[in-house]
């Protein structure tokens, strides 16, 4: 059985960075995966992951010491069993906004009678194809299930979400919360940061690990002073976006200077 390092270290309130990955792409994946960030997202719900694309980055990443986190493009049950089988140790679920939510993406991660995923280890890279002894047996403990929560609603819903046994994080979304509240656009405005400030005290006090997407350098490191303990500070698509275009504007005189995005999720 292969030991959840990242779950192992939110339980032991270590702060964990990463990086996340929108490009879909292994060879990318890989690059990235020798950088130093403690954990890698792989995006199925705004980037063109399918489980295919998604095993290609996780046996990239696999050699390295970044843990690989997918995200799903919902909280669906069959496409978090394929995850899971693939070798998926940890998921982040997005758009949970109730406790009933957080406790179908509890049941999806566990083997029955604790949960519903499907029994099918003997075709799966996450048990070495039935080479790993009592996979069956002890898989479940060592699945890390993040929950998303983006909306007033999962906000209001919070305390009842952190009640579910079985979610070990939750994941606070400013681009989606920032824009239900209004503010589109403007995670950083100080409604928004008071939300997500209140967010964070409650998931820490509730004895879960609170996490966040920040690229903005001072507000993510706001929220490591403030607890959070999984943080991404990146995207790999912004990354070569950026450098590409202030390569080109220093030798280009015809290109613009890009906006350098201070207050983006992103």
């Amino acid at each position: 059985m292969v030991n959840n390092t990242f779950k192992q270290a939110l339980s032991n309130k270590q702060p964990q960075i990463g990086l996340w990955l929108g490009l879909a792409n292994s060879y990318s994946a890989e690059v990235v995966a020798g950088a130093g960030f403690n954990w890698l997202l792989i995006d199925g719900e705004h980037a063109p992951n399918d489980v295919r694309s998604v095993l290609g980055q996780l046996q990239a990443i696999a050699p390295y010491k970044s843990h690989p986190v997918v995200r799903p493009p919902w909280n669906d049950a069959v496409i978090i069993k394929q995850l899971l089988d693939t070798g998926a140790q940890t998921l982040l679920i997005p758009m949970v906004q109730t406790a009933q939510d957080a406790q179908h993406a509890v049941k999806a991660c566990r083997y029955p009678p604790n949960g519903v995923r499907g029994v099918g280890s003997a075709l799966a890279r996450a048990s070495r194809w039935n080479r790993v002894p009592d996979y069956l047996l002890h898989a479940d403990k060592q699945i890390c299930l993040l929950v998303q929560i983006e909306t007033r609603q999962g906000v209001e819903n919070l305390d009842e979400i952190l009640a579910v046994e079985g979610v070990d994080g939750v994941f606070i979304g400013p681009a989606d919360l920032s824009a239900d509240m209004g503010f589109t656009g403007n995670p950083a405005h100080p409604a928004v940061q008071a939300v997500i400030d209140t967010c964070i005290e409650k998931i820490l006090a509730a004895g879960k690990a609170p996490g966040i997407l920040m690229a903005n350098e001072s507000l993510a490191q706001r929220y490591l002073e403030r607890g959070a303990l999984f943080v991404a500070v990146g995207v790999d698509t912004t990354l070569l976006a950026r450098s590409a275009e202030a390569l080109a504007a220093r030798f280009t005189s015809s290109l613009n200077q890009t906006n350098s995005g201070e207050q983006s999720v992103y």
